[in-house]
């Protein structure tokens, strides 16, 4: 099968399916931090905002990696991306186990997100090079290797915590992520024929003229819209363990929240695909960030076990669909040649946000003595991306209407 044909093909979702299981692997680096961020803290005895900075350079470590390795997809292929981050997992995660301070762990966690990064935006460039009509799904469906990553990993990494500590955590994964991503990305040295790229360029083009857009100032307008949803997004996502030890409650319900949270936000991801083949990505990715804002809002209140646990899963309902709501906007709008570095960069912006967010989180905690001011400052910057994206369609109704 060759030209447009491929694109939507049995071959392009059976290439999702690997895709998927990839990613599920792949992104723990992500998850485990916040598993073992308690632990670490009690063994090094420093304070939360320290003990956030390993989670931190996780982030950034991603976010860069996201940029720096989508490029590396535009020019060789995902499989040449995977084998490498794979490996730069392996050792960083096996020397991070060895490490005798909280900063060598910090610094090695950084390398860990540089290679985890390749299982998220640069795997979602991939696989939405190989979709047109049912891009939305299939973008959904890729993203969510991520939250189903976050969902099972710290319940099983829970376990080997508290048999060998969190140094265990670490030489397991140094020899989980290798064996099971290495072997599975070699399916995937498939590339996109050029007639399937030319057919959905063209589509592409039309759309970024009609928008009043150039490719790279909306680049820049998803990058801040990012940055906004995801400081909001990463007080839940990066605290509720804390949060929860705080309260009395333990590390174990904090990682059962986290689950569940992330479970929801499968769902949410997969509905937001639907949505965003009907919708467009813009208005789909403004109907997650109204939702994610009344999540955060409805954490205030309430402190008791069940009451978290219903909000943990409300939130995740919430806002699953957001970040791979910007690649299907990018998709929409720009040329897959440029896919991996314009999804990379996007993406990029997302994981900063959470970044700064989870290190901002955890300094108004140090300040304030509770995480009550951090909710306040996380739906504050919810209103800042829900602002920018009503920006963006009403400047895109205004071009329309201009054309007509």
């Amino acid at each position: 099968m060759t030209g447009a044909d491929i694109l939507d093909s049995r071959y392009a979702w059976s290439r999702l399916g690997l895709s998927l299981l990839i990613a599920m692997v792949g992104n723990v680096g992500m998850w485990s931090i916040i598993v073992v961020m308690p632990s670490m803290q009690a063994e090094f005895d420093v304070a939360r905002a320290d003990a956030s900075i390993p989670y931190v350079l996780t982030m950034i470590g991603f976010a860069l990696g996201n940029m720096i390795t989508g490029r590396v997809v535009d020019r060789f292929g995902i499989t040449v991306a995977l084998t490498g981050s794979a490996l730069l997992i392996a050792v960083a995660s096996a020397l991070a186990a060895l490490s005798p301070s909280i900063w060598m762990v910090a610094a090695l966690q950084f390398a860990v997100g540089l290679g985890t990064a390749a299982s998220f935006g640069p795997l979602i460039a991939d696989v939405s090079l190989w979709f047109l009509k049912r891009r939305g799904i299939a973008v959904a469906i890729a993203a969510s290797g991520n939250y189903l990553s976050g969902a099972i990993w710290p319940m099983l990494l829970a376990g080997v915590l508290a048999n060998g500590g969190w140094r265990a955590v670490y030489f397991a994964l140094a020899v989980i992520v290798p064996a099971a991503v290495i072997p599975l990305s070699l399916f995937l040295r498939r590339r996109v024929p050029l007639e399937a790229t030319a057919h959905s360029d063209a589509i592409s083009a039309s759309r970024a003229s009609a928008s009043g857009f150039s490719p790279r100032a909306l680049m820049w307008i998803l990058g801040l819209a990012g940055v906004g949803c995801c400081v909001a997004m990463s007080m839940p996502q990066v605290h509720i363990v804390s949060y929860c030890v705080d309260l009395g409650y333990g590390p174990a319900v904090g990682s059962q929240m986290l689950s569940l949270m992330l479970l929801g936000g499968v769902a949410s991801r997969l509905v937001s695909g639907l949505l965003a083949d009907k919708l467009g990505g813009v208005l789909t990715v403004l109907i997650g960030s109204a939702l994610q804002g009344l999540a955060l809002v409805l954490y205030l209140p309430f402190d008791a076990l069940v009451p978290l646990y219903v909000v943990s899963a409300i939130f995740g309902l919430a806002q699953g669909g957001i970040v791979p709501g910007y690649a299907v906007i990018v998709r929409e709008y720009m040329p897959s040649a440029e896919a991996g570095a314009r999804v990379g960069f996007v993406m990029m912006a997302t994981i900063m946000g959470m970044a700064l967010g989870g290190w901002m989180s955890g300094w108004i905690y140090d300040v304030t003595g509770s995480y009550f001011a951090a909710f306040i400052n996380g739906i504050g910057w919810n209103v800042l991306n829900a602002a920018i994206l009503i920006g963006i369609l009403m400047r895109t109704g205004r071009a329309r209407a201009a054309m007509a």
